[in-house]
């Protein structure tokens, strides 16, 4: 038998349904995301990365929490370019699952706030809260103001991966990839090889990490302001590693055959019993 002893708490406390809580196709990650970003104060600007870092939730558990977000509406997305050639992505969390014309009428209602300005008051929907996530990952809210120079926001690293160097050689290749790169600012290319270290030291091969930014970039004849900014916006979130499976050399209908030693005019199989060379015709 089990027995419940709960108190009711009288501050800091947040309602949630269950059907958040008891949801067949969310995982635990899911639902510590979904109703971490719920309980934040009217106004927060926390991007769902960020309460990730927060929740101890990993990049690999980070992704498919948020997938599993996404397909059941909870969680909706867009991207769209503000002053200054910059990207932001917009975020829309909801209590209820929201179909995608319900949350792009939410979202179309959010004034879109530039990196470098200070949100001002808000008032999100019942229920749903809506984040502009800047292309810089930021603290728990967007600076006062936008330095000239780009500077790096990651955490200091104890002990620099093995795979930097790596890392660095490919953003330094970046320009020849694609005349959009081509000005990317020397100050940023190190903060970009500590992202692109990231999905290096997470299993994935370079050559992954070159075809994910050129994916992302925009089509032939949309001009690029702020290269950088998009290549750091592209390297943010490191996907899980999907591991193919090994290809067997032989069919599982031929396991276990052995060649003939003896003479045919073609390569002709047998499945031994023993340790016999020759076919049963041969022998």
């Amino acid at each position: 038998m089990i027995y419940r002893h709960f108190n009711a708490p009288s501050r800091a406390f947040t309602q949630f349904s269950h059907e958040i809580i008891r949801h067949p196709r969310l995982s635990s990650d899911a639902v510590r995301l979904l109703t971490w970003q719920l309980s934040l104060p009217q106004g927060a600007r926390e991007s769902l990365s960020r309460t990730a870092e927060r929740a101890r939730i990993g990049a690999c558990s980070f992704g498919r929490a948020k997938r599993q977000l996404k397909e059941e509406g909870f969680v909706h997305e867009r991207r769209v370019q503000v002053g200054g050639g910059r990207w932001v992505t917009q975020q829309l969390v909801s209590s209820t699952p929201l179909s995608a014309e319900q949350a792009a009428k939410l979202l179309a209602r959010e004034p879109v706030a530039a990196p470098q300005d200070t949100p001002g008051p808000r008032k999100p929907a019942v229920g749903a809260r809506a984040v502009d996530a800047p292309v810089t990952p930021t603290p728990d809210r967007h600076p006062k103001k936008d330095s000239e120079e780009d500077t790096s926001h990651l955490p200091a690293e104890a002990e620099p991966s093995p795979r930097l160097e790596d890392a660095r050689a490919l953003i330094g290749a970046l320009p020849l990839l694609s005349p959009a790169l081509r000005h990317i600012p020397p100050g940023m290319r190190e903060e970009l090889a500590r992202l692109a270290t990231r999905w290096l030291d997470a299993g994935h091969a370079l050559t992954d990490v070159r075809e994910h930014v050129l994916r992302g970039l925009p089509g032939a004849g949309t001009s690029v302001q702020r290269p950088g900014g998009l290549v750091r916006y592209l390297l943010r979130d490191v996907p899980p590693r999907v591991i193919p499976r090994p290809a067997s050399g032989i069919s599982s209908r031929l396991a276990g055959t052995r060649e003939c030693a003896g003479e045919h005019v073609q390569t002709t199989l047998f499945r031994p019993v023993g340790d016999e060379t020759h076919c049963t015709r041969c022998a």
